[in-house]
């Protein structure tokens, strides 16, 4: 077998990922389904982190435009990454693979608090590390969780894992036939072109940290598997596209 092109990668998922085609809370069997995929992976020696969104089961935004104190609706959503983690958690456990939550909100009867040592320590010894309750702050998306937590692992990429999106493209491909996907991208077109593939803290963070970002379709079986293994589906955004050709 060829050589992986990524040793530790970070999987960003959002939440809706984790409800199916119902398109919020949690359908056990999507959860079992992605943590047999991770699980393929992680057998061929590939060291995993992962960063699930919230959004399958609450969104801080609306709710703040609704009334509520947006720091309250933020701290809210980060609760529900953390039922997000555990259930992801519980099923990669189940197909066995050791598996810890680590969660930036102390809550230690049900996840370790975040710590980057312990959280290097567990990626060396083959466990999978799912990052809950973002950054531990409001304002602050699971995209940046994502683009920061890759920073401190030192992943090698940022696994965008999307619900039927196959990459980027300069228009939304559902509503315009002429849209055009981008096999490669550098992280300044991104900030430049306002793409939005992350908000633009996380996308300079990947920036300023030198990390790869592939964005593919997660329903597709054997993807991350792809990815890792360095083959062109989706789209990947790196400093620069020449070095790397």
């Amino acid at each position: 077998m060829a050589n992986p092109k990524y040793k530790r990668i970070l999987i960003k998922l959002s939440g809706e990922a984790l409800a199916g085609e119902r398109g919020v809370g949690i359908d056990i069997q999507t959860v079992q389904t992605i943590a047999r995929e991770i699980q393929e992976v992680h057998s061929l020696g590939i060291e995993i982190a992962l960063v699930i969104g919230g959004g399958n089961l609450w969104r801080g935004e609306p709710a703040a435009e609704a009334g509520m104190d947006r720091v309250q609706a933020d701290y809210t959503g980060m609760l529900g990454t953390v039922m997000n983690a555990l259930v992801m958690a519980d099923s990669l456990q189940q197909v066995g693979v050791d598996t810890r939550v680590q969660t930036a909100i102390a809550m230690q009867q049900v996840a370790e608090p975040y710590v980057r040592g312990r959280a290097l320590r567990h990626l060396e010894k083959g466990r999978i590390v799912i990052f809950g309750a973002g950054i531990g702050s409001p304002y602050f998306s699971t995209d940046t969780t994502a683009a920061l937590r890759a920073a401190e692992i030192e992943a090698d990429a940022i696994l965008m894992a999307k619900n039927g999106v196959d990459g980027v493209y300069n228009a939304d491909p559902k509503k315009d036939k002429t849209a055009v996907k981008f096999e490669e991208l550098t992280h300044r077109d991104v900030i430049n072109k306002g793409l939005r593939i992350m908000d633009s803290t996380a996308s300079t963070l990947s920036m300023d940290n030198d990390i790869d970002l592939v964005v593919f379709n997660m329903n597709q079986p054997g993807n991350i598997k792809r990815v890792v293994f360095g083959e062109n589906i989706g789209t990947t955004v790196s400093n620069n596209i020449e070095e790397k050709e």
